[in-house]
C-alpha cells in the first residue's frame, strides 16, 4: 500500500481555530512532516504488557465460548433474544452514542435520547463515553502513527486487542493532551456517568442482564450468566474491535487509496454499520458513517433517522454528492463506480477544511 500521503494529520484541531491559508501543496507538506515527527518518535518505547488485562480477557473469552455452547444446547429461547437485544442497544451506545454524536460530533441530540445512549453505552463497557472518545478523537487525528492508541500498522492483533493489554505509548498520551473535549466536559450526563461509572456499569452490564433471565422466566443461572452476559459482552466488544482491525485491512478504498481503513461488509453488518471505514476517515463529520442512505449494513443509521423523526436527534451533518465525487476523483482507488486529505475527528475539529464545512449538508435543525 502506497504510505498516508495525502490524509496526514495537520495538527489543527478545532473549528474556531484561524484556517490554514497556505496553498495545498505547501499545506500537504506540513502535514507529512508533522506526521513523521509523530511517527518517528525520539524518545524510547519499550512495549509493557499489562498481565491484569491479559487474564481478564482470556477469561472472557473461555466464558464466551462456554456461552456459546450453551446458547445452542441448552439456553431457553428468550435468554437468547435477550442476549440478541442487548448486543444491539450495547452495539448502538458504542455506534450511534459514544463515536458519531460524542467522539464526532456528526449530529446533536436532546436529553431523552442522550439520557438512552448514555444507558446503552453503559451497558457495552468499553470505557465511559469521556475516555471513548477522547482516544477516538486522537486516532483520528494521528491514524496509523504511534500516536494511534490502536495503530494497524502494529498487526492486526495489536488493532483488534492487544493495544488494552499493554501500557500506551507515550505519542498517545502526548497528543491526546492536545484533543479539545471541552464539549465533553461541559456535558453533565456525561460527567455523570463518568463520575459514577464504576457503580454503574457493573450494574447495567453485568448484574442486570444477568438476574433478569433467572427471575423473568426461570433461566439457569449458569446460563444467566455465560450466555447473557459472558457471550454477549465478548461477543459485543469484539464486534467493535473489529472496526479498529479488519476494517482497516481488508476491503476496498473508493474515497482514499493512500490509507488504511477500508470498505468492509463484514464488519458493516455485524457492528451496525461501522464498517463503512474508508468513507467515514474521509468525512468523519458525517453522521452516517457511509455514503449509502439505505439501513440494509447500517441498522446505527436507521436508529438516528428514527429519532430524527421524533425530533430527538438534530442538526444531522452530512455530505453532498459533489463533494464525495471530487473527492472519489481526486484520491479514490477506482473502485467506486464514479472515482480526504483527513486528519480531522469530526465536526468541529480546527482542521477540517472550510470548503467541506461549507458544502456540507445538516438536516433536522432544531428549529424544524
Amino acid at each position: 500500500m502506497a504510505p498516508n500521503i495525502t490524509s496526514a494529520p495537520t495538527g489543527v484541531l478545532f473549528e474556531d481555530d484561524s484556517a490554514d491559508t497556505l496553498s495545498p501543496s505547501v499545506s500537504r507538506t506540513d502535514t507529512v512532516e508533522k506526521q513523521r515527527i509523530v511517527t518517528n518518535a525520539t524518545r524510547e518505547y519499550k512495549l509493557q504488557i499489562v498481565w491484569r488485562n491479559v487474564i481478564l480477557f482470556a477469561y472472557l473469552h473461555l466464558a464466551a465460548l462456554y456461552g456459546a455452547y450453551l446458547l445452542v444446547t441448552s439456553a431457553k429461547w428468550p435468554t437468547v433474544i435477550w442476549a440478541i437485544l442487548l448486543y444491539q442497544a450495547s452495539g448502538l451506545g458504542i455506534t450511534a452514542g459514544a463515536h458519531r454524536l460524542w467522539a464526532h460530533r456528526s449530529y446533536k441530540a436532546k436529553w431523552p435520547l442522550r439520557l438512552i445512549l448514555v444507558i446503552f453505552n453503559t451497558i457495552a463497557f468499553e470505557n465511559h463515553v469521556y475516555e471513548w472518545a477522547r482516544d477516538h478523537r486522537v486516532h483520528h487525528k494521528y491514524s496509523e502513527t504511534n500516536a494511534d492508541p490502536h495503530n494497524a500498522k502494529r498487526g492486526f492483533f495489536f488493532s483488534h486487542m492487544g493495544w488494552l493489554m499493554c501500557k500506551k505509548h507515550p505519542d498517545v498520551i502526548e497528543k491526546g493532551k492536545g484533543i479539545d473535549l471541552a464539549d465533553l466536559e461541559q456535558d453533565k450526563l456525561l460527567m455523570f456517568q463518568k463520575k459514577y461509572y464504576m457503580i454503574l456499569m457493573p450494574i447495567f452490564c453485568f448484574v442486570l442482564p444477568t438476574i433478569v433471565p433467572a427471575l423473568v422466566w426461570g433461566e439457569t443461572w449458569r446460563n444467566s450468566w455465560f450466555v447473557a452476559t459472558m457471550f454477549r459482552y465478548t461477543f459485543t466488544l469484539n464486534m467493535t474491535w473489529l472496526v479498529n482491525s479488519a476494517a482497516h485491512m481488508w476491503g476496498q478504498r473508493p474515497y482514499d487509496q493512500y490509507i488504511n481503513p477500508s470498505e468492509n461488509l463484514g464488519v458493516a453488518v455485524f457492528a451496525l454499520g461501522e464498517g463503512w471505514h474508508n468513507y467515514h476517515h474521509v468525512f468523519p463529520w458525517d453522521y452516517k458513517t457511509a455514503e449509502l442512505g439505505n439501513y440494509r449494513a447500517n441498522l446505527t443509521t436507521g436508529f438516528i433517522d428514527f429519532f430524527a423523526k421524533l425530533g430527538w436527534a438534530y442538526d444531522l451533518k452530512t455530505v453532498s454528492h459533489q463533494m464525495i465525487v471530487n473527492r472519489i476523483k481526486r484520491t479514490g482507488d477506482g473502485t467506486h463506480e464514479h472515482h480526504h486529505d483527513g486528519g480531522v475527528w469530526g465536526w468541529g475539529d480546527k482542521d477540517m477544511p472550510q470548503e467541506d464545512k461549507d458544502v456540507a449538508l445538516t438536516t433536522h435543525t432544531k428549529e424544524q
